[in-house]
C-alpha cells in the first residue's frame, strides 16, 4: 500500500436543507439542487452522456447490504434535487431484507417514505451494464428534510464533522479481501469452488505472480471499472488461499468517501467477476480450511496544518493514547466489525485474524498493528474486521475510539511480542451472541452510532440471532437419526 500523502483533501459531501419549522414545500425547494457543485456534477455528467439509458439507485443499510433500485435515465435529475423516494424502514431490515418490527421503522409508522439524495462524487457509469447505465450512490433524509440518523453513511458524516470541529482530520485507507468462485464447480454443499483449488487444496500460492496473470482480464477489469469511478485502487495481491485475493485502497483525507470506496468497490469485484463467468464473494469465512475474508483499516490523523499528529515530538505517545481506547472499547464494539454469525468463524487462532484486544509494532497477529513507516508516515491499522462488515459503522467506531483515546490522554498496555495468540491480553467474543450482550452494556457504541442506529443495529443483529437459533443443522440431524 502506498504511503499517504499528508496532503489534505478538498473533497466534501455536504448538503444544505431549510431550518427547522419550514414548510414541507418550502424545504424541498430549497433543496432543489443540494449544492451548486452538485448540479454542475450531475449536469457535466449528462454532458457527457446524452445516450443514458438507466439509472441504478444505490443505498446502503446498516448490515452493509447495498439496496436500491433501476429507474430509466430521466430519473436522475431527481436524485439531484428533492431526492428519490425510499421508505426509511430500509434501514430496519435484518441481513436477509425482512422487516424487523423491534426497530420501530416498519408499519407502525406508517411505513414512511424519505427522501434519497446523491452524495457527490459517486455518480459514474456502470462499465459491465448491458446497456448505457449511471449508477449514483443515495443517502436517507426524513420528509423534513433532516438526515436520517439511522442511515449509517449520515452517522458516519456526522462523526466526521465531529472529529473536525476538533481540528483533527483522520487520513484513512481500507484493504479487502475476496474469493473468486468458480460457479461451475461444487466445493462442499453447493458451495462453488474457489479457483485454483483443483490444482491442489495444499497449492496456497500466496502472493503468487500466475494467479494474478490467470486472471489478468479481469483485474484489468477492475482497474479500469474503478478509474471510471473514480476509486484510488493501489495494489492487487494474491492472498493465503486458493482463490484467494486482496485489494487495497489509497489513503483519502476523507473518512466518508473512503467508506464509499469499499461499497463501491465490493460493487465492481462482484459485478466485473459476474461478466467473467466468475462468483466473487466477501463472505468472511465462506471455507472452514482456508483463510477468511478481512477489512483492514490505515488510519493517522493530520492537524489543521496538514501535520500527522502522530508523528514528531509526542506523537508515538499521541498514537498510543488512541490504541488505548481501541482496545479498551474492542470487546463491547467487535459487532461492529464482525457483524454476522458466520464472521465469528473467522476469529480462531493462527489464521492472522485476532482473537485478543492486543497491538504491537510490526506484528500481524494482533487486532491493532503499527506498520513498519516513516515518522511522518506513521499510522495504526485495525485489523479486526470482517471484509463483509458495513464500513460506515467500522470508520464512526474507529473515529469515535480514536478521539476519546485522545481526549482521555491513557497509555495503551505493554505491546505484545511474537505471536499474540499465545499471549494475554483482553479476550474477544468468540460468538454473536456474547458480542451482543457486551455491546447492549456499552455506552461507547452510542457515544458512537447516536441513540436511534444504535437501538436499531442492536434489534436488527437481535433478530439475526433468533433467526440462527431456529435453524436445525443437517450435522444435528445426522448425530440423532
Amino acid at each position: 500500500m502506498d504511503e499517504q500523502t499528508g496532503v489534505k483533501s478538498t473533497r466534501r459531501d455536504e448538503t444544505v436543507h431549510a431550518g427547522a419549522g419550514a414548510a414541507l414545500h418550502d424545504k424541498v425547494t430549497a433543496n432543489r439542487f443540494i449544492s451548486a457543485d452538485h448540479e454542475a456534477e450531475y449536469t457535466a455528467f449528462i454532458e457527457t452522456h446524452p445516450d443514458l439509458e438507466a439509472v441504478e439507485f444505490l443505498l446502503v443499510d446498516p448490515n452493509g447490504v447495498m439496496r436500491g433500485k433501476w429507474a430509466p435515465a430521466d430519473a436522475l435529475k431527481k436524485a439531484f434535487q428533492e431526492g428519490v423516494n425510499f421508505p426509511m424502514s430500509i434501514h430496519g431490515l435484518d441481513v436477509w431484507g425482512r422487516e424487523v418490527v423491534e426497530t420501530g421503522l416498519h408499519i407502525e409508522t406508517g411505513d414512511k417514505d424519505g427522501y434519497c439524495r446523491a452524495t457527490r462524487g459517486s455518480l459514474a457509469i456502470v462499465p459491465w451494464a448491458k446497456r448505457k447505465t449511471a449508477q449514483v450512490l443515495l443517502q436517507t433524509f426524513t420528509p423534513e428534510g433532516e438526515p436520517f440518523m439511522a442511515d449509517p453513511r449520515q452517522v458516519l458524516k456526522a462523526k466526521v464533522a465531529e472529529v473536525n470541529a476538533k481540528g483533527l482530520f483522520p487520513v484513512v485507507a481500507f484493504e479487502l479481501e475476496f474469493y473468486l468462485l468458480d460457479p461451475e464447480t461444487d466445493w462442499d454443499d453447493g458451495m462453488p469452488a474457489p479457483v485454483g483449488a483443483s490444482a491442489g487444496p495444499d497449492r496456497l500460492r500466496m502472493y503468487g505472480l500466475d494467479d494474478l496473470a490467470e486472471h489478468a482480464a479481469l483485474f484489468d477489469m477492475i482497474r479500469d471499472a474503478a478509474d471510471a469511478q473514480d476509486l484510488p485502487i493501489d495494489t492487487i495481491i494474491k492472498e493465503a488461499a486458493p482463490g484467494q485475493f486482496e485489494v487495497n485502497l489509497k489513503h483519502r483525507a476523507d473518512p466518508l468517501r473512503a467508506a464509499d470506496d469499499v461499497i463501491e468497490l465490493r460493487r465492481i469485484v462482484i459485478g466485473c467477476a459476474r461478466a467473467h463467468g466468475l462468483t466473487a464473494t466477501f463472505m468472511a469465512k465462506p471455507f472452514l480450511e482456508y483463510a477468511g475474508n478481512g477489512m483492514h483499516v490505515h488510519a493517522s490523523v493530520l492537524d489543521a496544518e496538514g501535520r500527522n499528529i502522530f508523528s514528531g515530538g509526542g506523537g508515538r505517545e499521541r498514537l498510543g493514547h488512541a490504541v488505548s481506547v481501541l482496545l479498551k472499547t474492542m470487546p463491547e464494539s467487535l459487532l461492529l466489525f464482525i457483524n454476522t454469525w458466520n464472521g465469528f468463524r473467522r476469529i480462531t487462532p493462527g489464521s492472522y485474524a485476532p482473537t485478543r484486544a492486543v497491538w504491537a509494532e510490526n506484528n500481524r497477529s494482533v487486532a491493532l498493528r503499527i506498520p513498519v513507516s516513516s515518522d511522518e508516515n506513521r499510522r495504526l491499522e485495525h485489523r479486526i474486521a470482517g471484509a463483509d462488515a458495513n464500513p460506515y459503522l467500522v470508520m464512526t467506531t474507529l473515529l469515535q475510539g480514536i478521539m476519546e483515546g485522545l481526549e482521555a490522554g491513557e497509555a495503551p498496555p505493554p505491546q505484545v511480542e511474537g505471536n499474540a495468540y499465545d499471549e494475554d491480553g483482553l479476550s474477544l467474543p468468540d460468538d454473536m451472541d456474547d458480542a451482543l450482550i457486551l455491546m447492549e452494556r456499552s455506552q461507547f457504541v452510542e457515544r458512537a452510532l447516536g441513540p436511534l442506529l444504535s437501538k436499531v443495529y442492536k434489534d436488527l443483529k437481535r433478530a439475526e440471532i433468533l433467526a440462527f437459533w431456529g435453524e436445525i443443522t443437517p450435522l444435528e440431524r445426522t448425530t440423532y437419526l
